[in-house]
């Protein structure tokens, strides 16, 4: 095994209820399977380091029931492709979503997730660290001028990164052996890099102020309201009365201070309510799309399967697994 591996990733399976799979084919042969145990869960954790430059990871499995995560990533920078999921980032929270890619910065603060039971993860992602980009690529390219971690940064999560999709899937999808499968990975992986550097180039940063105290009371007491009618259709002229703020300050404030838009924000506390209603209630399909706000529920479906990666009856035979 590698050394990003042996290191990290062995003790911190093993910790969570891991076990090596050595028979399990299902992804490269070069990398490492690991199964959930039955008692904790199903399903694969797959892996592939080389030396302490980068690693790359499949996931398929779920657990038995509602899973706090807590771990303290090595120092690294990470870009994942979800595409199923279900749960919240818990500093700061955020909700887990199905359909984007999204990056991480480790080493800095510990990870802190709520992972609901019976959903699987199905993720591909690549980590790379700074014995890759701080030394390995320098020694490369001494010329030039980049810094991977702001790129990284600048992506955060999106879901319009169609060439980073593909890569992931032919990674996913690859089956080759010895020195070949090495040559893919390790070009692979630069080549992520490439349009993660690529990336941050077509979308520079804008000139940004600092919110100020009151504005940033301002926009919690938008974002309280918000959470409390989430079901209901808004006029935007409520919100900037409530804020006290002109429309374009407050889309624009609103988008700084949370990280998302005002219709984002909406349809997170709707899929959060609805995951609830499917897994705990009897509630029809069409019941619960009209519960959190939505007129029909074929367009309830398109948007909970694009946030977690199931249509909501796939959800709840799921969720509701004993």
């Amino acid at each position: 095994m590698s050394e990003i591996i042996d290191q990290f990733y062995t003790p911190l399976l093993t910790e969570h209820g891991f076990v090596r799979d050595p028979d399990n084919q299902q992804y490269g042969s070069l990398g490492v399977c690991w199964k959930l145990s039955p008692e904790v869960g199903e399903g694969t954790y797959w892996t592939y380091g080389q030396k302490d430059l980068y690693d790359i990871k499949i996931h398929n499995f779920s657990f038995h029931e509602d899973f706090m995560l807590e771990c303290s990533l090595p120092e690294c920078l990470s870009i994942t492709r979800y595409d199923s999921i279900s749960g919240e980032e818990l500093s700061p929270y955020r909700r887990l979503s199905a359909g984007c890619i999204k990056t991480f910065i480790g080493g800095y603060a510990p990870y802190k997730a709520l992972i609901h039971k019976n959903i699987p993860i199905r993720s591909i992602g690549i980590e790379i660290t700074p014995a890759y980009y701080e030394d390995y690529l320098k020694k490369l390219y001494p010329e030039a001028q980049i810094n991977p971690v702001d790129a990284f940064r600048k992506i955060d999560q999106t879901s319009d990164f169609p060439e980073m999709s593909r890569l992931l899937t032919e990674i996913k999808d690859y089956r080759g052996e010895g020195i070949a499968a090495k040559l893919f990975y390790e070009g692979k992986v630069a080549e992520a890099v490439s349009m993660v550097v690529e990336y941050q180039k077509k979308h520079p940063d804008k000139p940004t102020h600092k919110l100020s105290q009151q504005d940033i009371e301002s926009i919690q007491t938008v974002a309280s309201y918000l959470s409390d009618h989430y079901a209901s259709d808004i006029p935007l002229e409520r919100l900037t009365q409530i804020a006290c703020m002109g429309t374009t300050k407050l889309k624009t404030s609103f988008k700084k201070y949370y990280d998302c838009t005002i219709t984002e924000y909406i349809q997170q506390r709707r899929m959060s309510q609805a995951e609830y209603l499917l897994t705990n209630t009897n509630l029809t399909i069409g019941q619960i799309a009209q519960t959190v706000g939505y007129s029909t529920s074929s367009r309830f479906a398109e948007l909970f399967r694009k946030s977690t990666g199931l249509l909501p009856l796939e959800y709840r035979k799921t969720a509701q697994r004993k």
